[in-house]
């Protein structure tokens, strides 16, 4: 499992939904921008860093291969978002636990192949 061991968080303001970007930092090596803290009508959600297609769509760029990672993403990130703003930010997941993003794409979805489990043998 991946360790965040720094969050940093820009606040915006005048906007009604978009919060904040964040930056977070994984086991002090990798650096991913441009998180995006957003407030929906069913709480707050963490939006991983996307592009425009040509279409006018977005496609998320770097984002985690199954929910729990997403899951512990959010969390850190709104719990940083709730220091550096002094306000509550209660999540999706809070809401609807063990919710499953549409968005997310699975390892195989993506196209990679997982590993398979040697260690059985």
């Amino acid at each position: 499992m991946i360790t965040i061991t720094d969050i940093r968080i820009n606040l915006v303001k005048g906007d009604d939904k978009l919060k904040a970007y964040a930056t977070i930092i994984i086991n002090d090596s990798f650096l991913v921008s441009d998180l995006r803290v957003i407030e929906s009508d069913d709480g707050f959600f963490v939006a991983m860093p996307s592009r425009r297609k040509r279409d006018g769509s977005f496609k998320d760029i770097a984002y985690p291969l199954n929910n729990d990672l997403r899951i512990d993403i959010e969390k850190q990130v709104l719990v940083a978002f709730e220091k550096s703003s002094g306000s509550r930010a209660i999540s999706n997941i809070e809401h609807a636990e063990g919710i499953v993003r549409p968005d997310l794409l699975s390892a195989v979805e993506f196209g990679l192949t997982p590993k398979s489990d040697n260690s059985a043998k």
